[in-house]
């Protein structure tokens, strides 16, 4: 590299970095080439900041500093202290350290960070004789470290925070669609290019208008990065002042022009909030002239009258997570598939859905299909010609299924459930049992889990059905068949009205969404369990309020707790603790981040008599609180460890992949505990396996056999579960 050239690389959405490559190469950058993650390329300090200002696509840019070999902590502590931190950054300068990748002798990325932060820092304490201060949101500088085997690199993150978050996203409705994975889907709907011309972008989906917004703000030749008042560079002490006011006094000067653009965008919704969030979002943006949003709903949407052109459907329709049930889901998509055939003839559309089955609904053949991402999560985007080649018969949709209870393969699922049934029933009677799972996916093409709840007031039983969402190559048709199947057979079998049987879609490819609310009915109805009363929703979650595989392991924390002080971390609705209260502990302290779960752990305690100043709910995020908890007098003496499997909730520290992350973790709880106190880990990852130095390090007890529920013995991997002490 030439004097002056820096080693760069942007991260990008999966599935998009090609056209990252070609928008950093328009930027300046040379040498662009796709890589794991995104692009490398190089290029001037200008062409650095150009990308932290123009790239629509990128999630961050970093500053490589250097490269160097590290076979364990010590030597990757020392290649960190060989770089002259000093140029970057000052006594006075925060900063927060970031660790990824895999390591030989580094397993877990919370203790990778800690080793980086040590090495800048003792550094910095031996040139000035202090230490900069930690901060984990919008530090001065943030330093990243990338582990490829024992091969190190070391980066200034120069975005700071993902550049996704352009600064006007206030109210997000539900499911948001990330700024840059919407304008990715514009440019590759070649948007641009058509609002050059003068034609209109139409989105009658736009939740909070983020297609909508950003359409706008390239239509514009505006700079996604101009409403941000934070990088992470502005406090580097590489930073070109300079430099970096006269290409924002550009990009203002060129958004100014911009605003004079003919291309008109417009979007509707159902959801009158979420118009009111699209309207204020796009203010916040600077481009709400050019945007109009309506309430209206899907069957309505129509092209403007005035338009000369024809233009751009854009949409990312409700897959099925977020609605009652797939129907639903379904219903919206055979619905859009309606309004594009009848009156956007000569249109283009361009549809992002992360259930790419229910695109057969829409009656129309994508010429082009997309595997992307959103996020953790796996999608499809269809292009599409709205033209009469383009029709094609649409999936059949509203059909009844009571003839269906006639086939084969429902009279086959029908025996199976009966013999379920007929074993388990005097089980759960003698055993007091009233909620608990009858079927699970027993036969592999009938892939659902089915759990039969008797509520309270009035008594009566109702069936939770979650339906395994099938393999791609699986046809539609077969699909809909099986389920039509089952729901058809199960009223008949188990005397529960069809009324009263609730379906849902757990999709295997999401990361992180165990808890997210799905609708908005607020039905909760009461349960017993273990002589203990606790709200339940059938509803509006992915989960109902209780994990009915924990049964066990929330009695041996009952029989654990006498006199005990009780820590729940990852709480969810509090089940846990109730039991640990029932079973006498002197303190509980529940822990979890969403004040919706905490609030419902709460009305949980008082539905069992448990009200008073000795139990603690916290609204914290667990990996923070767990870190800031250690260097506190309080102990405790049961501690109840139950995460997610993975989260990248944007309220946390940090991302959580527990296979990844346990060993921390655990090592953080066992030293809030007392002495001879126990820890309880449990987790649902299906492939987990306990890492062999916490077996080294402490007393382990693998108690996943001895909690497994009779009802759940026919999946032996639906949890693990451990019990840990400090070794004496």
């Amino acid at each position: 590299m030439t004097e002056g050239t820096l080693s760069l690389l942007a991260s990008a959405p999966r599935g998009f970095a090609d056209l990252l490559v070609r928008e950093l190469t328009a930027l300046g950058a040379a040498g662009a080439r796709e890589r794991a993650g995104g692009v490398a390329f190089t290029g001037s300090l200008e062409c650095a900041y150009r990308a932290c200002l123009w790239s629509r696509i990128a999630n961050r840019v970093f500053l490589e500093l250097t490269q160097f070999q590290a076979r364990d902590a010590a030597e990757f502590y020392a290649g960190v202290r060989t770089v002259d931190w000093a140029a970057h950054l000052g006594p006075a300068t925060t900063l927060a350290c970031d660790f990824s990748g895999r390591h030989p002798a580094i397993a877990h990325s919370h203790f990778g960070a800690l080793k980086l932060k040590d090495g800048i820092v003792d550094e910095l304490r031996a040139r000035y004789g202090v230490r900069p201060d930690i901060r984990l949101e919008r530090p001065d500088v943030r330093v990243h470290a990338h582990a490829h085997g024992t091969h190190i690199t070391l980066a200034l993150d120069l975005s700071g925070e993902s550049l996704h978050r352009r600064g006007y996203r206030g109210g997000a409705g539900e499911a948001p669609l990330k700024e840059n994975v919407a304008a990715a889907v514009l440019l590759r709907g070649q948007w641009p290019e058509l609002a050059a011309q003068g034609a209109p972008l139409v989105d009658p989906l736009c939740g909070s208008g983020t297609f909508c917004i950003e359409g706008a703000l390239m239509a514009a030749d505006r700079a996604p990065g101009l409403g941000r008042e934070y990088f992470g560079f502005l406090k580097w002490r590489g930073h070109d002042a300079a430099l970096w006011a006269r290409l924002q006094e550009e990009a203002l000067l060129r958004a100014r022009a911009g605003a004079a653009t003919a291309a008109r965008i417009y979007g509707s919704d159902r959801d009158a909030q979420a118009i009111r969030n699209a309207v204020e979002n796009a203010a916040r943006a600077g481009i709400a002239g050019l945007v109009s949003f309506q309430q209206l709903p899907l069957a309505q949407v129509a092209p403007p009258v005035a338009l000369q052109l024809p233009g751009l459907v854009c949409a990312n329709p409700p897959y099925g997570v977020r609605l009652e049930d797939r129907e639903g889901a379904r219903a919206i998509h055979h619905e859009l598939g309606v309004v594009l055939r009848e009156r956007f003839q000569g249109w283009q559309a361009l549809l992002l859905t992360a259930a790419p089955e229910l695109g057969m609904e829409l009656g129309l053949r994508a010429y082009r299909t997309h595997t992307v991402w959103n996020g953790g999560l796996e999608c499809r985007l269809l292009r599409i010609r709205v033209e009469p080649q383009s029709m094609r018969e649409p999936g059949t949709l509203g059909r009844g299924i009571a003839h269906l209870k006639d086939t084969a393969g429902a009279q086959m699922f029908a025996n199976r459930l009966g013999k379920n049934l007929k074993r388990l029933r005097p089980w759960a009677a003698r055993e007091g049992i009233s909620c608990y799972r009858v079927y699970d996916a027993d036969m592999p093409e009938y892939a659902f889990a089915i759990d039969r709840y008797q509520t309270l007031d009035p008594p009566q039983p109702w069936l939770y059905v979650q339906e395994y969402a099938a393999p791609a190559e699986i046809e539609l048709e077969a699909v809909r068949r099986r389920r039509g199947e089952v729901l058809a057979s199960l009223p008949a079998v188990t005397g529960v009205p069809a009324e009263r049987i609730h379906l849902r879609t757990r999709r295997r490819t999401a990361r992180g969404e165990q808890y997210e609310k799905l609708d908005e009915t607020a039905q909760f109805q009461q349960i017993e369990e273990g002589g203990l009363r606790f709200q339940v929703n059938l509803g509006d979650y992915l989960d109902t309020g209780i994990f009915l595989d924990h049964r066990l392991t929330r009695a041996r924390l009952r029989a654990a707790a006498r006199g005990k002080r009780f820590l729940n971390l990852f709480a969810y609705t509090g089940t846990a603790t109730v039991y640990a209260a029932a079973g006498g502990a002197s303190l509980t302290t529940s822990l979890d981040m969403s004040r919706t779960y905490l609030q419902w752990a709460q009305r949980n305690l008082a539905l069992n008599g448990f009200n008073g100043p000795e139990h603690h709910l916290l609204q914290a995020d667990c990996l923070a609180w767990l870190r800031s908890a250690l260097t506190g007098a309080e102990r405790y003496d049961l501690v109840f460890l139950d995460p997610p499997t993975f989260s990248n909730s944007k309220r946390m520290s940090d991302v959580l992949d527990i296979e990844r992350d346990h060993g921390a973790l655990i090592e953080q709880s066992v030293q809030l505990l007392a002495a001879d106190g126990l820890l309880v880990f449990s987790t649902n990852a299906q492939r987990f396996r306990l890492d062999a130095a916490v077996s080294a390090q402490y007393e382990v007890r693998d108690v996943s056999a001895a909690t497994l529920p009779l009802d759940f013995a026919r999946n032996p991997r639906i949890h693990r579960c451990y019990e840990i002490r400090a070794r004496a």
